[in-house]
């Protein structure tokens, strides 16, 4: 079996089920677990937008893009060909964050060969684990994916209930998925916030992240703030909020609890890590019930 994983979330999923060795190529994004991941597997997408870029520079390019049909990232359509996919994963959740669902299907179709072509669609934590079995199915490892989704749905409930047998309240929580312009977290973020022990005050689980402006922000009262740009780990997120809360037009939030978190691993991917996320953002909202998170997970942003 040959398999190509297009979407870094379904990449995890194959190396959590044991596949790794089926993995043939895997989109440039692709970097967890990395001792899975050998330096000589085939990357066969790129991004043409520089994630280095400041925030603003990064939502123009994505923006002009859009307006132009332009997709954000590219198929090395010939790298596949050649490496003749019996599978490949790829999404159909958000064009920004990877390949086009559509893009993959016309080169898939157009082999000597086409691959069986699985998309993932999660939107939920529950449709996540749901993926989770799809690609066990596929792989034809069902056993293997039913045992994971098992343990995974076991961590969700022991968060639960210590939550109950400590009966905390639920702090107001923000998460902002971009800063300039702001997004809120969208699809299985609030959900997720919520299996913490939060309550999310800008999200709606299943909907998409969408631009807020700050007055939506304060008047939502969050008195728990987490900085989570899409694709950013925990040190650069808390180097954005740092420099943030410097700003005269962010001060409102000196006196609230902030935190950064490594979004890319442990909230912008449908994946087994968003178990990991729930866990480290109860911690993050329930210091006297759970042990402080590690800091590759969290940061916490003090005002200066």
């Amino acid at each position: 079996m040959r398999v190509i994983s297009l979407f870094p979330a379904a990449t995890e999923m194959v190396c959590a089920l044991g596949a790794w060795d089926t993995l043939v190529g895997v989109s440039h994004d692709s970097d967890y677990p990395p001792e899975m991941l050998h330096p000589g597997i085939p990357r066969v997408t790129r991004s043409i937008i520089d994630s280095s870029a400041p925030p603003a520079e990064v939502d123009r390019l994505v923006r002009v893009a859009d307006t132009l049909g332009d997709s954000l990232h590219v198929l090395d359509a010939e790298a596949i060909s050649a490496l003749e996919p019996d599978i490949i994963l790829t999404q159909g959740i958000c064009d920004v964050c990877a390949i086009r669902e559509s893009d993959v299907r016309i080169i898939a179709e157009s082999l000597f060969r086409p691959p069986i072509v699985l998309s993932l669609t999660a939107d939920s934590l529950d449709e996540m684990l749901n993926d989770i079995r799809r690609v066990g199915a596929v792989l034809e490892r069902s056993v293997l994916a039913e045992a994971l989704v098992t343990r995974l749905e076991d961590r969700l409930t022991r968060v639960h209930e210590r939550l109950v047998q400590a009966s905390v309240p639920r702090p107001r929580v923000a998460v902002l998925e971009w800063t300039d312009p702001i997004y809120n977290a969208g699809h299985w973020v609030p959900q997720m916030v919520r299996r913490a022990g939060g309550i999310e005050v800008l999200g709606k689980t299943g909907e998409r992240s969408r631009v807020v402006s700050m007055d939506e922000v304060v008047a939502a009262k969050p008195d728990t703030i987490i900085f989570a740009p899409c694709g950013y780990d925990a040190n650069r997120a808390a180097a954005e909020g740092a420099m943030l809360m410097k700003k005269k037009e962010w001060a409102w939030i000196a006196h609230r609890r902030t935190w950064a978190m490594d979004s890319g691993g442990l909230l912008s991917r449908p994946g087994p890590r968003l178990v990991d996320g729930v866990e480290t953002l109860a911690e993050i909202f329930h210091p006297t019930v759970f042990l402080r998170p590690a800091r590759v997970r969290a940061v916490e942003i003090r005002a200066e």
